[in-house]
């Protein structure tokens, strides 16, 4: 239980560094939809398309170096070679990449159909973005969760503070004082959400740079190489995570009629927004599980914490699941504000149980991590990634965006059952099957019949919720007491 103490701790701050921060920039769907900000749909349509680009190229350039990184500074006596190698090979290929994009960069924008003047933007902040991997991963490592988490949130309060002054504020100015004139461009509103990203992920860097002054920067080519082996396949495994995550709002543009695309994937991405409450969760707990896989890999018996940290994570993910859907039309009201985007709210259930999935998934991969199987990760995630692209291709051009949600709930739900059937055979963990089968099915079956048949009606979701909760207390209390008492 001392051992569960430790990752609830690290999970509760890790979860304020990526809660605090994404809720304020959930804030930000509030204002990117508004109308007097973004004039239409189609304009949030056009940075969601960005942005999923964004996710590509991040992965491309972490190559799997962030969770290599932990493997190997756990695994090695010499940690500072670690550090050092994982750190020169990050600096060397992000300033490549810089060189090469900014070269090639009208071709980039004529390739994917965007205005060259954002993709310049877009190359600076994925430079910056990169250079702070190691960096990050470096204090989760030596659990350094405060410093961690104070970064990451400052990080976000400069995007949301510049993304409110210079889409909100900067025109009003513009009129009252020269000097705020010289600044001021009208029609420039998607520029200036990537000037505010921009200068966020500068200061960023800046307060990260202590750590490369203190590196040894010593490059071991024998440590790098066996790195590389174990970070390729976690490199494919992410670029085909990013397919399952990002790729639809592609495929969105390419498969559906020009005149109506860009306002599919602006509607689409709007309401995908409120599936964050599941991510929030999921990833906050994926930060706090991933070095505590690895440190405790070595003690006795770890495969039984393993189990139980996969039983409070659906415990807490089948709450989230039920509570967010039974709210779902209040809380579109408070971070959509514009009802031009509600048509697809339909998602909403969909998109959650999807997140549900693949945070599961996460808890189940600590099979191949542990016993450096990476290429499992690889081979599940690309399968993943198959499905989703033929089922985005089958679907897309029938029923839309609600083809993209079936598309990523599936693609989500076979790659957490096949982690399960090969990690039973590689790793197996004594997962309590019947207890996390209960919860699953009642969550999913509450959640459907709360938003398919009793939409609105909160007597009827609140009364449901409440029957869950019940539930769980009474087959968990003895669990609840002792954490609390902890």
């Amino acid at each position: 239980m001392s051992a569960l103490k430790s990752l609830f701790k690290q999970t509760f701050i890790y979860g304020l560094a990526t809660v605090l921060p994404r809720m304020l920039s959930f804030l930000l769907v509030r204002l990117h939809t508004d109308e007097s900000v973004l004039k239409s749909v189609a304009d949030y349509g056009d940075v969601s398309l960005i942005f999923s680009y964004f996710v590509l190229f991040n992965v491309v350039l972490a190559y799997g170096m962030e969770t290599t990184f932990f493997r190997f500074f756990n695994k090695e006596d010499d940690k500072s070679k670690v550090v050092g190698t994982s750190s020169v090979s990050l600096i060397i290929s992000s300033l490549l990449f810089f060189i090469l994009a900014i070269a090639f960069q009208n071709q980039i924008a004529n390739a994917i159909d965007i205005k060259a003047e954002y993709i310049h933007l877009v190359i600076w902040i994925l430079l910056l973005d990169a250079l702070v991997i190691i960096p990050f991963a470096w204090l989760r490592a030596n659990a350094k969760p405060i410093k961690y988490a104070v970064i990451k949130i400052l990080n976000v309060v400069i995007n949301l503070g510049l993304n409110l002054f210079l889409l909100l504020w900067l025109k009003d100015l513009a009129t009252e004082s020269s000097v705020f004139a010289s600044i001021y461009q009208p029609n420039f509103e998607i520029n200036y959400i990537f000037i505010a990203n921009l200068v966020a992920s500068a200061v960023t860097l800046l307060l990260m740079l202590p750590f490369y002054f203190k590196v040894k920067y010593t490059f071991n080519t024998k440590l790098w190489k066996q790195m590389m082996r174990y970070a390729f396949p976690v490199l494919i495994a992410g670029l085909a995570f990013s397919v399952n995550e990002t790729f639809d709002r592609i495929l969105l543009d390419k498969l559906l009629p020009e005149n109506i695309a860009k306002t599919e994937i602006g509607m689409y991405s709007a309401c995908y927004k409120l599936a964050l409450f599941m991510t929030l969760f999921a990833t906050a707990y994926r930060l706090g599980i991933e070095p505590f896989f690895f440190s405790h890999a070595n003690t006795a018996n770890p495969q039984k914490n393993y189990a139980r940290i996969l039983e409070f994570f659906v415990i807490f993910g089948s709450v989230i699941l039920l509570t967010v859907v039974v709210f779902a039309d209040v809380l579109k009201v408070i971070f959509i504000g514009d009802e031009a985007y509600w048509e697809a709210m339909w998602i909403i259930p969909i998109v959650l149980l999807a997140n549900f999935c693949l945070g599961i998934y996460h808890n189940l991969s600590v099979w191949y991590k542990i016993t450096d199987r990476t290429k499992f990760g690889a081979y599940i995630s690309v399968f993943g990634a198959v499905l989703t692209l033929l089922l985005n291709f089958w679907l897309i051009p029938l029923i839309s965006y609600k083809g993209s949600a079936i598309a990523t709930l599936a693609a989500y739900a076979f790659m957490m059952l096949a982690s399960f059937y090969f990690g039973r055979k590689y790793y197996p963990i004594p997962y309590n099957l019947k207890k996390i089968g209960l919860y699953l099915t009642l969550s999913v079956g509450l959640s459907s019949l709360s938003f398919y048949q009793f939409r609105e009606n909160y007597s009827v979701g609140i009364a449901l919720l409440i029957v869950f909760l019940t539930i769980i207390y009474f087959s968990e209390k003895n669990q609840i007491k002792q954490l609390l008492k902890r």
